[in-house]
């Protein structure tokens, strides 16, 4: 049962994506009190529909946008030490073609790219220009394609990556509650009083002295129908859409891919047997919590891909495809590609009115890549209207997302998480190979928490399909939040690729059983 204090908060954040789970956590990590709230699952919209990259951003250079670039390359090297089971250096390999960049323009912005990066040589190394006929990645592209340039970002599983700053928030003191919309917020002098209810039609009245709208595409509508504040702002909102086929390449490298529409389209290995391909930038004007691609853009993906790989696909050979919407700051008389990817932090303290208010923070757009800046800004904005004087702390090399602290014992020079990977198979030589990699991935030191005492495959339980057993399901259920298939399937892990609807049946029998007892 709850007492007055649980309804009692330094800070309520509403939205579970990467900001609100980023600003979440830095917050508790300085001492305050935090209650996070989702009216869905955590990264159920535009946080886990991304291209799962942590990189600067090359094309940001041609826009000018230096700063940005800038700002997410160093945030690239913050996020893989925070994070090393969850995000993997990748090397990118970018065909020339000349009659849309000039080789002397992509030696330059590469050049440019490397020199904001300051990046460890060992982990990112330089770009360089290749010829593709003596590469292995020239050998899926087509023949006219023999020279290109390779140089260095970051994989991210996104979905994860927002549960993993969840997990810290909570391990640190914040309250993390999921299927939870924030029906009212009123502001007065002190606090905000919000009124909370669940999708079990449980209701909860919480009052905080700050209040964080980091809600994503429904930041502005947040603003006019729950907080009712007045203001000024208007989001962009940009529809993003991937495919997914089965794999195109053999090797590890993906692929940066030029379009005649001076638009970039990433080609990347995904789940060891597939590769992904994306993204479209579309206006959209509908619900945000419902995108679907359309057909259109199943088109333009393919062909994308087609100018370049030697093996063509069609639109029915996509077996998976997501869009996200993206909630960009506006900007008249720019293109939905073009619109910056930076984001904004509207804090009002509240002393500009008559009589003071409880303040507000809003946050608009931003990168899954600056996730973790974003979230330490804001709390430098915050902090000091609570006489909060902790400081920032999430860059510290040794503040470790949950799973990540196996690097403490890493090496100069040293992969840590080839390292922790040949300890997992050395500790459970009865997963087989797959299964080790990917729970090192997903879960790493704490893969423990998952696989418990098991000693054996059949210790875990039942296996419901592609390696998931009961073991698993039950984890993410106790500890992450997980409630329905799709939260497992599509956000925990990518399993629904390899589930099919027999399986996936039994799944959600299983849960509903262990969800309402």
């Amino acid at each position: 049962m709850r007492t007055q204090a649980d309804n009692q908060v330094d800070v309520l954040v509403v939205g579970g994506g990467i900001n609100g789970a980023a600003i979440a956590r830095d917050a508790a990590g300085r001492g305050l009190s935090v209650l996070l709230v989702e009216q869905d699952d955590l990264a159920a919209h535009t946080s886990s529909a991304s291209s799962k990259l942590i990189h600067g951003g090359l094309r940001y250079l041609e826009q000018y946008e230096i700063s940005l670039v800038a700002k997410a390359l160093a945030e690239r090297d913050v996020v893989l030490n925070s994070a090393p089971h969850n995000v993997k250096p990748l090397r990118f390999v970018l065909p020339h073609e000349p009659h849309l960049r000039p080789a002397w323009m992509i030696r330059a912005g590469l050049m440019m790219y490397d020199r904001l990066g300051k990046r460890r040589a060992h982990t990112f190394p330089h770009s360089r220009r290749a010829k593709l006929r003596d590469h292995v990645a020239g050998r899926a592209l087509q023949p006219q394609f023999d020279t290109g340039f390779i140089y260095s970002d970051a994989w991210c599983d996104d979905a994860r990556l927002v549960v993993l700053n969840a997990l810290d928030a909570q391990q640190r003191g914040a309250e993390i509650a999921t299927r939870t919309r924030c029906e009212a917020a009123q502001r007065s002098a002190q606090t905000w009083t919000a009124q909370l209810r669940g999708t079990d039609g449980a209701a909860r009245q919480v009052e905080a002295r700050v209040l964080v709208n980091a809600a994503g595409p429904w930041a502005v509508s947040f603003l006019d129908g729950i907080a009712r504040v007045t203001h000024s702002h208007t989001l962009r909102l940009v529809k993003g859409s991937h495919i997914v086929v089965p794999k195109l390449y053999d090797h590890t490298y993906a692929y940066t891919f030029q379009q005649v529409d001076r638009r970039i389209v990433f080609a990347i290995p995904f789940e060891r047997d597939y590769t992904l391909i994306g993204t479209t930038d579309l206006e959209f004007a509908g619900a945000p919590g419902t995108p679907r691609i359309d057909a259109d853009e199943i088109v333009y993906l393919c062909a994308a891909a087609n100018r370049y790989f030697a093996r063509s696909i069609a639109p029915s050979d996509v077996v998976w495809s997501y869009s996200g919407v993206r909630p960009l700051l506006e900007e008249a008389g720019v293109s939905a590609s073009e619109v910056t990817r930076d984001y904004l932090l509207d804090f009002d303290n509240g002393e500009a009115d008559k009589d003071r208010r409880a303040p507000l923070l809003n946050v608009f757009g931003g990168k899954i890549t600056t996730h973790r800046k974003l979230g330490e800004e804001a709390l430098d904005l915050i902090a000091p209207a609570l006489g909060n004087t902790h400081g920032a702390w999430t860059a510290d090399e040794h503040a470790r997302l949950p799973g990540g602290e196996f690097a403490e014992d890493a090496h100069e020079g040293e992969n840590p998480f080839d390292k922790f990977l040949h300890a997992t198979v050395l500790r459970y030589p009865w997963l087989n190979a797959g299964q080790a990699l990917r729970y090192a991935r997903a879960y790493g030191s704490r893969i423990d928490r998952v696989i418990g005492s098991a000693r054996s495959l059949g210790e875990l339980g039942e296996n419901f399909g592609a390696d998931l057993y009961a073991a698993e399901i039950d984890y993410l259920l106790r500890e992450e939040w997980a409630r329905s298939s799709d939260d497992i399937l599509w956000r925990r892990s990518k399993l629904g690729l390899r589930l099919n609807a027999d399986q996936r049946a039994r799944l959600d029998t299983y849960m509903a059983t262990k969800v309402n007892g």
